[in-house]
């Protein structure tokens, strides 16, 4: 038998060596968020989710030296401007009438002065056969079905020849036609076009007023500056994009975690009383679930905006608010209600019973808890539906009105222009999008990484 001495063994420091865990015990918290950071579309739309937050509620504070928050300025100088677009502008003099060159001889339709965006100045001989002369602007060179375009100006003589076209010009290219006119104002054969490339100017005392330029600055006419700078581009009325999702986003999100949060709120109240009681009452409860579930949001819509005095043209959001809440909430119940039935029937809770708990303190300290990791997957999958929802409201006209900005009315109001300028409806449709799909994948990964089952079978 070989004898065993104290060298085959390392002698043990202490007690706490004994004791020593060589991995740490993880709460449920810690083992979730170690699953969710596992699931990288997860934590990406968590990322997401969190730079959405930070574009809401500090968004609107951020003011550079070249751009700043303010959903309601106007740029007049840069209508419907998509991002990228040139800035730059010519300085003028100020306006100044004009009533044309009577002493240049010359023949066709042409330009008295360079076209800007102050005016443009036409003159023209007298056509063939003409007892008067139109005068058209279009966006399109005229072809053989003869669309001149807009009607600018008409004359009945023979002896005005000239004509200045100051109806909102924008910087870019337009057809300008003058179509002979016989003796009972009809048109006739033999029309004129001129194709004029219109460049964007501005005045020292307008670019004064406007910031562009300091008052100390060196700038007199001739020169050339750049107007102010806008990241996404205007609107059709000049407003900045940025600054309008900014502040749409706030009503947008406003309506899309304030209704979730009060009916999930409400439906988890009803869900657990209705668990926890059973019987017969339970079934009452759950029957009157059912009814709301089959009420018309729509409708409802209508009717609460009608009973709180919401005209057409005025924004619905409180409510768009109520109809959320008191419709939306039975979803939650019902899967509440689920949860309470099962958890009901564990051993705890009737230790907790024989031990004299009463209801509200098994319903708030054990059943309410343990329902958490659900109610939160519910929030992530219900704050993406508002969202929708107010978008698609506001959309139809019934839920934010004009001037108030939200990314529905913004969409609503950018599918009209959506063929000549599409940035005006791209932009709120793809932070609707983005703020949808990140929240309904982030739903998705607290689904895993909460699931109690999932954790085991690993």
């Amino acid at each position: 038998m070989t004898d065993i001495s104290s060298i085959d063994f390392t002698p043990l420091r202490g007690y706490r060596e004994v004791q020593a865990i060589p991995r740490p015990s993880l709460s449920y918290w810690q083992d979730a968020w170690i699953r969710l950071k596992a699931n990288k579309r997860a934590l990406a739309s968590l990322y997401i989710v969190m730079a959405l937050a930070f574009f809401t509620l500090f968004g609107p504070t951020i003011c550079t030296g070249i751009w700043c928050f303010d959903p309601a300025l106007q740029d007049l100088d840069q209508v419907s401007k998509p991002p990228g677009t040139s800035r730059a502008a010519l300085i003028v003099d100020d306006y100044q009438p004009w009533t044309g060159d009577r002493f240049v001889i010359d023949e066709g339709l042409r330009l008295g002065e360079p076209a800007t965006t102050q005016a443009v100045r036409l003159q023209w001989n007298a056509l063939p056969g003409a007892n008067g002369h139109r005068v058209y602007r279009n966006i399109f060179p005229v072809g053989p079905e003869l669309a001149y375009g807009i009607p600018l100006a008409e004359f009945f003589d023979n002896d005005t020849l000239f004509f200045e076209d100051r109806l909102d010009l924008r910087p870019g290219r337009y057809y300008y036609s003058v179509v002979p006119l016989g003796v009972r104002g009809e048109l006739l054969q033999g029309y004129q076009m001129i194709e004029v490339e219109v460049l964007r100017v501005t005045t020292l005392r307008e670019a004064l007023e406007r910031g562009l330029v300091e008052e100390s600055a060196d700038v007199k006419v001739g020169d050339q500056i750049n107007l102010a700078w806008h990241p996404l581009g205007t609107d059709y009325l000049g407003r900045d994009m940025l600054a309008r999702l900014m502040a749409g986003a706030r009503v947008s999100l406003f309506i899309g975690v304030g209704a979730p949060f009060l009916f999930i709120l409400f439906g988890v109240v009803f869900g657990s009383m209705a668990g926890f009681i059973g019987g017969r009452t339970d079934q009452l409860m759950m029957r009157f679930a059912d009814f709301v579930v089959a009420l018309p949001f729509l409708l409802f819509m209508i009717l609460f905006k009608i009973a709180f005095g919401v005209g057409p043209g005025e924004s619905g959001v409180f409510p768009m608010l109520v109809a959320l809440v008191v419709l939306m909430w039975p979803a939650t119940a019902r899967l509440v209600r689920g949860q309470i039935l099962q958890i009901r029937e564990q051993g705890y809770i009737s230790a907790s019973q024989l031990l004299g708990a009463k209801t509200n303190y098994l319903i708030l300290r054990h059943m309410i808890p343990n329902t958490l990791g659900v109610v939160l997957v519910t929030i992530t999958f219900a704050i993406p539906n508002a969202i929708f929802i107010e978008a698609f409201l506001s959309f139809i006209g019934m839920g934010v009105a004009p001037p108030t900005p939200s990314w529905g009315s913004m969409s609503n109001e950018g599918i009209k222009t959506m063929l000549t300028t599409p940035h005006e409806l791209i932009f709120p449709s793809l932070f609707i999008s983005i703020t949808v799909l990140a929240l309904n994948l982030l739903g998705d990964g607290l689904r895993d990484a909460l699931d109690a089952k999932m954790r085991n079978t690993e």
